[in-house]
Formats: C-alpha cells, sequence, structure tokens
C-alpha cells in the first residue's frame, strides 16, 4: 500500500511540474533543453528571412542570433504565410517576440514550426 501511495504521489508530482511549465515562458538559450515540449519561447528576432526560392517557401525569424550562430528559429511555413496581416518577416523583424508551441529540433538547433499568427505575440 505505501508503494502505491508514494507512485501515485510521485505520478500527481510530476504532473504539476508539467503544467507549470507550460505556462512559464524561457529564452531563447534555454530552448535547447526542452526538446519535445509544449513551450513558449521569447527573445529578439535578429534575423527574418523568406526564402521564396527555396522548396515550401519557408518564412525564418532568427532569435538571439543571425543564421547558423542563432539559439532559437520560428519556421513559417510558405502555405501559412497567407494567414498573416502583413509577411511575417515585416511583422517580427528587429522585435521581441514570444512563440508558443512544440520545440523541435532541426541539425541540433531547436525550433517551432508556426501554422497560426496567434502562436506569435510581439512584447
Amino acid at each position: 500500500m505505501r508503494i502505491i501511495c508514494s507512485s501515485i504521489l510521485l505520478v500527481v508530482l510530476f504532473g504539476f511540474l508539467s503544467i507549470a511549465h507550460a505556462g512559464e515562458s524561457i529564452t531563447a538559450q534555454q530552448a535547447v533543453r526542452f526538446i519535445g515540449r509544449q513551450m513558449t519561447v521569447c527573445g529578439p528576432v535578429v534575423r527574418a528571412y523568406y526564402a521564396r526560392q527555396a522548396e515550401g517557401q519557408p518564412t525564418t525569424l532568427n532569435l538571439g542570433g543571425t543564421f547558423l550562430n542563432q539559439y532559437f528559429t520560428v519556421l513559417i511555413p510558405g502555405s501559412d504565410r497567407g494567414k498573416f496581416e502583413k509577411p511575417p518577416e515585416s511583422l517580427y523583424a528587429g522585435k521581441e517576440i514570444c512563440v508558443t508551441g512544440r520545440i523541435e529540433s532541426y541539425r541540433g538547433r531547436p525550433l517551432i514550426v508556426v501554422g497560426e499568427p496567434e502562436q506569435i505575440k510581439v512584447k
């Protein structure tokens, strides 16, 4: 009985810790530690680029550094660009933003793929 109660307590405790993380924001530099988690990542957009010649015509917003030195990337697929009131590279360039979504890893660097404008907030 004692083992069952202890196990239930641990499950509840870890559940609360996971919920607490979901509501917190982290910096672009911290994102690499949260791969696979649903988080809000905040930081300055150092470079915003629309790759119109690339496959899928993505827009990338690099946080915390320029391309290849960025801490974090926001990827907006070309198929979702029309959902934004203005081109995303114009809306967010040089601004401090927070983006919410599942943090993925691409070539060892963290990123969130954004499909809806509501995922990005300007601070």
